[in-house]
């Protein structure tokens, strides 16, 4: 028997090096993988920034700014987020893993209603903004307004911004949940396709 058919033989470097890369499966390309996690660490402190500015009290000078941070920050996250639905028609991903039908199922619509969601909050958010005098400020860059100061159309934008927030932080729960599943129970190793 040679040294490499024992069964104390280590394997060679290469051989390592290939079982980490197939590890999950087939990675994602690393624009994907780059945006993934810009977007989320976005989405993460625009969600916190929401909730903690919402509760100053008006005419509070700091809450002007953190509004206006949180317009520039949630327009340069929707930037990113049309910049990866781009990418997603042109670059490869590679195939879910085998798993049950219902999984399948759940995963795609998770990731169907996330997409959605960042697309139409920052839009509700946008035109929230322009049913008001101040407008919409991106990086002191005044925008468009689209529309007149108007305070019911105005709540109204900015009560569907708030719902699809609250929406947004279920479906990231979910889709946290579901790849802790993978990687903890599962042990498919899933989640490293999208590790940078």
């Amino acid at each position: 028997m040679t040294t490499a058919d024992s069964p104390d033989a280590k394997p060679d470097a290469d051989a390592t090096a290939a079982a980490r890369s197939n590890a999950g499966g087939p990675r994602y390309a690393g624009l994907l993988i780059a945006l993934h996690w810009l977007i989320a660490l976005g989405i993460i402190g625009l969600l916190a920034l929401g909730l903690y500015m919402v509760g100053l009290p008006k005419g509070l000078p700091v809450k002007a700014t953190l509004i206006n941070l949180h317009k520039s920050l949630g327009l340069t996250v929707f930037l990113l987020v049309l910049l990866r639905i781009v990418a997603r028609a042109v670059l490869h991903r590679p195939p879910l893993s085998p798993m049950p039908p219902w999984q399948r199922a759940a995963a795609r619509t998770t990731q169907g209603l996330l997409y959605v969601g960042m697309v139409a909050m920052p839009l509700a958010g946008y035109l929230g903004s322009s049913f008001n005098r101040y407008g919409t400020r991106f990086w002191g860059i005044l925008l468009p307004k689209w529309g007149w100061d108007d305070a019911h159309l105005r709540e109204l934008f900015f009560g569907i911004h708030e719902a699809i927030g609250y929406a947004l932080i279920a479906l990231i729960a979910l889709h946290v949940a579901g790849a802790l599943k993978h990687q903890w129970i599962d042990r498919d190793n899933l989640l490293a396709r999208m590790l940078p």
